[in-house]
Formats: C-alpha cells, structure tokens, sequence
C-alpha cells in the first residue's frame, strides 16, 4: 500500500508568499519601512507604540501576518489633517474641483486675488 500526499488544508490566502528576486520595499522613497510588531507585544504596552506610531507607521501582525497597522498623531492638527485627507465626501470634492478645472471652469489664482 502506497501512501498519498494530503492536500494542505489552509486556504491560499494563508500560505507565505514567496518575495520576487530583486524586489524591494520601495512605495515611498526617502521614507523608512513600517515597524513590525506582535499584536501581543502592543496589548502589553499600547500607550509606547502609540508615542513610538506618531514618529511612523506601525504594522500589527497575528501569527506573522500583518493584521493592521497603528498610527500616531504628533498633534490634534495631524489629526485633523489625517480625518480630513481621509473623509469620502472631501476627497469626492476635490476630485470634481479637478475635473472642473481640467474643463476650464476653474479661476486662475492671480485672477482670485
């Protein structure tokens, strides 16, 4: 008798990728990659990686794998900023402000003032 190779149990989406030959982190030059941390290691001690977030994003992984990513505010105006950049309705905003200027209904700044 013979023994058969079992199929992995574990879905696609949880097995490791594999890193291309070659490829880098590089989505923001000039800017250092996210920190990694445990999810138990912030549970521990959240307020520090809250201090430490505000210099720089922190990525939250479970069991290896990211699983979210904590970021800090040095001041309420980051914050502002952060909850601005990120609300639909003004991102939806600019987005026709573009189309309208990109069809000449805009005004020229040095017309505005």
């Amino acid at each position: 008798m013979t023994l058969q190779k079992r199929k992995s149990k574990s879905s696609p989406s949880s097995q490791k990728r594999k890193r291309k030959p070659g490829s880098t982190n590089r989505a923001h030059p000039g800017r250092k990659a996210p920190r990694e941390v445990a999810l138990a290691e912030v549970k521990d001690d959240l307020s520090k990686y809250l201090r430490q977030a505000a210099e720089g994003e922190i990525v939250i992984t479970r069991h290896g794998r990211p699983a979210g990513v904590l970021i800090g505010f040095a001041s309420e105006d980051d914050w502002f900023e952060y909850r601005l950049e990120h609300h639909p309705e003004f991102l939806r905003r600019i987005q026709e402000a573009r189309i309208a200027l990109r069809d000449g209904l805009g005004v020229a700044l040095k017309d505005a003032v």
